[in-house]
């Protein structure tokens, strides 16, 4: 169990980060954070704030080094990469008003001093909302992007000590192309999820590189991961970071709608559990921050910390802690709520803290508890996991059976699968009345459920192709009203794929 607690005056010393969005957090060992640049009100940023994790201290260095249009260091930006390398920082590209950068810097946090570097080899063009990480303690491997006139599938990688750029050539299946999304190292492996690909959709497949390490003979692939388990939604501007055993997803853009689009912006947490390789939902007994995109999330021991991010009207500037059972902070929701940060900066709905908060949601509970009653309507407030039904436990799929063979089917709903698995299998898309989306999407997530069972879920038979070339994207849907129209031919087509013979 996790808990959300909204940073207090207790928590920080010094000099905070102002509100922002598009900035990079990097951790420097076990003792700093640096954040840098970001976007606020259309001004690009170039500050340097830096969190001294054993004092709890904010503070602003004074760096040295390199000058770049009159000052110290690299020219304001955001939605850059920055990547940390023992104690320096390492940083690429991004945006500064209408301009893209592909400029190369690095920050000595020994001594706090800048240097623009010239590297050689094949240097990558500009870009921003690209993604980078580092590969073990010399490498940096950077994938996609934006360019200003395409998305980019390309990949990059840096020797920190030579400054050699190579651009990986990778055979056989490729990501699409794309930006805002994210690529984290795990062993040896990047993962690449979500971000928005060409003509714009948002995207939610999970690719894995291999070949990157040095002495591995493995050559360089990618291979899309079907991960079972409750999948974030398609999204873009999210973040990822690592807990040991696990990834921690947080946040996000994404898009919604039947017919017409229109902006979602997420706080949901989910996990990439490493060691059963699926997809969960991270549980928590609070309120979470308001929904944003564009934040950055950094790991201090076994605590997440959030700051800042858009959520497509507001530019926040609030802290928050995620926090296991058990960890102090988490005391804070059985007293006081505390005094927070920013709260003069539109950076949370206004309410006296965590406990105001959790009464609100009590308020709204009731308000629609009634509302069901009185419309005899079933509403969701939050996000429930998804419930595979067992086709005894399926109503509308056994009466559907029945109408369509004009007789009544049997209770343990045996003789409904033969019927409608024989009628999906041949009818006509155009023909399909839209009732029947909801049994077809329950059975489809049954399917999903006894493959996964009888093949299994580890890393390596997901990589190796066990589970099918095509990624399960309907399985965490909870019902068939979050399809879209165009989804439609897609969870056919997936649906018959999983069909016995």
């Amino acid at each position: 169990m996790h808990y959300w607690v909204r940073a207090s005056s207790a928590d920080f010393a010094g000099s905070l980060p102002q509100p922002r969005s598009g900035h990079t957090a990097v951790n420097i060992g076990k003792s700093k954070v640096i954040f840098f640049g970001g976007l606020k009100d259309k001004k690009f940023l170039n500050d340097l704030y830096v969190y001294d994790i054993e004092n709890k201290l904010w503070f602003q260095p004074e760096c040295t080094g390199s000058e770049s249009d009159g000052q110290v260091g690299p020219c304001p930006r955001a939605f850059h990469v920055a990547v940390a390398i023992d104690c320096h920082m390492f940083v690429f590209g991004g945006r500064t008003s209408s301009d893209r950068l592909n400029d190369f810097w690095v920050l000595d946090t020994d001594i706090w001093q800048w240097s623009e570097l010239t590297g050689f080899g094949d240097l990558p063009s500009t870009r921003d909302f690209a993604a980078a990480s580092a590969i073990g303690n010399q490498k940096i491997v950077m994938f996609g992007g934006w360019d200003g006139k395409k998305w980019l599938s390309d990949v990059y990688l840096l020797d920190t000590i030579s400054l050699e750029w190579l651009e990986l050539s990778v055979s056989g299946s490729v990501p699409p192309p794309r930006c805002g999304h994210t690529a984290t190292m795990v062993e040896k492996r990047l993962l690449v999820y979500g971000g928005r690909g060409g003509g714009g959709p948002i995207m939610g497949d999970l690719w894995a590189l291999k070949g990157l390490i040095e002495g591995e003979n493995e050559a360089p692939g990618w291979t899309q991961l079907k991960l079972p388990g409750q999948a974030p939604s398609p999204r873009c501007g999210h973040t990822v970071t690592s807990g040991g055993l696990y990834l921690l997803l947080f946040g996000g853009h994404g898009t919604g709608g039947w017919l017409s689009r229109y902006d979602i912006y997420y706080n949901d947490c989910i996990i990439l559990d490493r060691v059963s390789a699926q997809w969960k939902r991270l549980a928590t007994t609070n309120e979470p921050p308001p929904a944003r995109a564009y934040h950055s999330m950094t790991s201090i021991g076994s605590r997440h910390l959030l700051f800042g991010g858009y959520d497509g009207k507001v530019t926040f500037g609030d802290f928050w802690w995620l926090v296991p059972e058990g960890d102090p902070i988490a005391k804070r929701l059985t007293a006081s709520p505390p005094r927070n940060f920013h709260e003069d900066q539109g950076s949370t709905p206004s309410n006296d803290g965590i406990l105001s908060a959790v009464e609100e949601r009590k308020k709204e509970e009731t308000a629609i508890s009634e509302l069901e009653k009185r419309l005899e309507i079933s509403v969701s407030l939050s996000n429930p996991r998804c419930e595979i039904v067992d086709v005894s436990e399926d109503r509308e799929f056994c009466e559907l059976a029945s109408r369509i063979t004009g007789d009544k089917i049997s209770s343990d709903g045996k003789d409904a699968i033969g019927v409608l698995r024989d009628h999906w299998k041949a009818v006509d898309l155009k023909a399909m009345p839209l009732k029947e989306l909801g049994p077809l999407l329950r059975d489809y997530q049954r399917l999903i459920t006894h493959h996964i069972e009888k093949g299994g879920s580890d890393i390596q038979s997901i990589e190796t192709g066990l589970l099918g070339k095509e990624a399960y994207q309907f399985y965490h849907l909870r019902n068939a009203t979050q399809l879209r129209m165009d989804d439609i031919p897609q969870l056919l087509a997936e649906y018959r794929k999983l069909l016995p013979g």
